[in-house]
């Protein structure tokens, strides 16, 4: 049988077709724009989501005998709110995980409300880009749209209601809208009162490994598949990613250096970092798990190379960092070109390259791009670190790991193994791994992950190179708070 795999992604939706022994048969991207009506605001038309899904598929199915296929599960960006009307129509653009407008909703939430109680009701704080604080914003400046709300969902959510029909979501993606109590695996009635809205507008919950449905009559024409091809609840980009690396069970780590950045560690056990500093989410294989995420990891990557330096030769640009350069680089970036999120949860942060002299290259600001990344990724993993999990090693995947350069920096900023799975697909993959759970093709998502995922590549930190590093990393960790109350009076 055959599976598709759904990344709907921020710039583009990926479209993966694998069989049930985990080879993948075909790959189709198709991409859509993303809006900035203001500085630090992101959204999207959903209709261009739904649009490049059903067109993509037909093209993913070309020359494949598409009654083989079985299931569709999907992966999607996190956080966005889409909301629709009683007749089910889009009311206004999606409001992105990485749009900074709610700076003021989230300080009534953490301030107001509370941390403690924010965190004891859903098992954290508020981030500018969840849920919750983007309904609060819609309430405020928006009424009317806001007193239209039929149902809210999350972006590959939209994906599963228009294949499918059914208002659902799964709880890897409810996690991270602050309206779900994440221990119990329910609505907190208190925070969707705190919202104004009702567990009535709130989609189904299911596990990620769990069928929503099957596809609705016109879709199953339009797409060329037959009508009982089982729909799965999908995840949250990062869990289904976590799925598509094997990361699962405890004390299990992936990297992803994707348009975000995020470091992932799963749990079998429910449990807080006690300062919020990670986000504690319900994982897609029906367990619990740990994630730092910055907003701005393999994008920074891509603005500095296309936008700055107008060119899409990413490895000739990073062809002069020789060996000997790295950990002696003394241009530092900041990577919060949107603002941040964990550990510091500031939407004033920017992106700001620090050391600069008249003799600093090119290769210079790309090197310390590279660095500066890694080094933001070793912030969350110092927080984990200091919770007691001992992280020996971890996958890493996304964009950003293609580039053997940059693996290498981050496995010596980290001083630990980095394990490159033999897929570099990691939500598509994992979106259909939980289908083929869905349809009964493996019994657990744990199986799944220990019959397709297959390591690669293994690259190991040097130890001259990570005390240089570490060095390094001393000394970036305290440009930000040195710069904390300029950012805060740039953006009042």
């Amino acid at each position: 049988m055959l599976y598709i795999g759904i990344d709907l992604g921020t710039s583009a939706v990926k479209l993966l077709l694998m069989d049930g022994e985990g080879t993948i048969q075909n790959i189709v991207s198709r991409e859509y724009p993303l809006e900035f009506p203001q500085p630090g605001w992101s959204q999207q038309n959903p209709e261009d989501w739904r649009q490049a899904v059903l067109e993509g598929i037909p093209e993913l199915l070309r020359g494949f005998d598409a009654s083989q296929v079985a299931g569709i599960g999907a992966g999607g960006q996190m956080h966005g709110l889409v909301v629709l009307d009683e007749k089910d129509n889009v009311i206004r653009p999606a409001i992105l995980w990485n749009d900074g407008r709610t700076a003021k909703q989230v300080d009534y939430l953490n301030d107001t409300v509370g941390k403690e109680k924010l965190s004891r009701l859903t098992a954290n704080i508020a981030f500018a880009g969840f849920t919750a604080p983007k309904l609060l914003w819609m309430r405020e400046n928006e009424p009317e749209n806001f007193s239209k709300i039929s149902k809210i969902m999350l972006p590959k959510d939209y994906i599963n209601f228009c294949l499918t029909g059914v208002h659902c979501t799964d709880y890897s993606d409810a996690s991270g809208m602050l309206l779900l109590d994440v221990e119990h695996k329910r609505w907190s009635k208190e925070m969707l009162e705190i919202c104004g809205v009702s567990e009535s507008q709130m989609p189904k919950l299911f596990e990620s490994y769990e069928k929503v449905g099957t596809l609705r009559p016109e879709i199953a024409k339009a797409l060329g598949l037959p009508e009982q091809v089982i729909v799965c609840a999908g995840a949250g980009d990062n869990a289904a990613a976590a799925v598509g690396t094997g990361t699962v069970g405890e004390g299990s780590c992936n990297i992803s250096l994707g348009t975000s950045g995020t470091i992932f560690i799963s749990s079998e056990k429910f449990g807080v970092d006690a300062s919020n500093s990670l986000h504690a989410f319900a994982h897609a294989d029906g367990r619990y798990h740990l994630m730092g995420c910055m907003l701005s990891a393999a994008s920074c990557n891509k603005w500095l190379m296309e936008d700055i330096f107008k060119t899409s030769d990413y490895a000739g640009e990073q062809q002069d960092i020789t060996p000997d350069r790295l950990g002696n680089n003394h241009v530092f970036f900041l990577p919060y070109l949107m603002g941040e999120r964990s550990p510091i949860n500031d939407t004033n942060a920017r992106g700001t390259f620090v050391g600069m002299t008249m003799d600093t290259s090119r290769s210079d600001l790309t090197q310390a791009v590279l660095e500066g990344v890694a080094f933001a990724i070793r912030d969350s993993f110092e927080v984990a670190k200091a919770l007691g999990i001992p992280i020996q090693r971890s996958k890493i995947c996304g964009g950003g790991a293609k580039s053997p350069l940059w693996k290498t920096i981050m496995a010596n900023v980290l001083n630990i193994q980095l394990d490159l799975p033999e897929s570099e697909q990691g939500p598509g993959m994992g979106g259909a791994m939980l289908a083929m759970v869905a349809c009964g093709q493996y019994p657990a998502v744990a199986d799944a992950c220990a019959k397709l995922v297959r390591t690669v590549e293994t690259v190991s930190p040097e130890p001259a190179l990570a005390a240089r590093y570490e060095a390094r990393y001393q000394q970036f960790r305290q440009i930000y708070p040195a710069l904390k109350p300029v950012f805060a009076g740039l953006n009042g």
